[in-house]
């Protein structure tokens, strides 16, 4: 058997933890993470743009409802963006170069697209259901503040003058 005094089994001093470093995120960031969401529907290249970590992104999605409310609905107009310009393809058909062109055009790949618009319809769809039900109520609102004026006006009293007959002006 070894000898197991040797200098590997004695106790190393323990390195000092050193506390997580958090980065200040730049003023302002979210409202730029939120307009690149809406244009791209993407949170990796959202986050790039706005200068912060997905994972800040993230934490502040799941810390803010607020946040989180226009996070959806960036997604929202971002997929609604996405099957326009997808509707838009099928419709114009894409322009390819031809053979020996000096510089091509960009090639979307039309089926990545449409598995990204299935696996988030329903969020969308969701997102979208909650933004009309706002935009019902404002209707409803609106309404309802016409009848009451309506109402006030109907009882308030209306001071006429007596009809005059005819015959008496003469």
């Amino acid at each position: 058997m070894a000898d197991m005094t040797s200098t590997s089994t004695a106790a190393r001093p323990a390195r000092p933890r050193r506390a997580p470093s958090r980065t200040v995120a730049p003023r302002n960031w979210r409202r730029r993470f939120l307009a690149e969401l809406a244009a791209t529907s993407n949170v990796t290249a959202s986050a790039k743009v706005a200068k912060v970590s997905t994972s800040t992104a993230y934490e502040a999605r799941r810390d803010d409802p607020e946040f989180y409310r226009q996070w959806q609905e960036a997604l929202c107009e971002g997929y609604d963006h996405l099957e326009m310009t997808l509707l838009q393809r099928l419709r114009e058909g894409e322009i390819k170069p031809a053979g020996g062109a000096k510089r091509g055009t960009r090639v979307f790949d039309n089926a990545t697209a449409f598995r990204l618009l299935t696996a988030h319809r329903e969020s969308a769809a969701r997102q979208r259901a909650i933004t009309e039900n706002r935009n019902t109520d404002a209707i409803l609102d609106a309404i309802d503040a016409k009848i009451e004026k309506m109402r006030t006006r109907s009882f308030t009293p209306v001071t006429k003058e007596p009809d005059q007959d005819p015959r008496d002006a003469q």
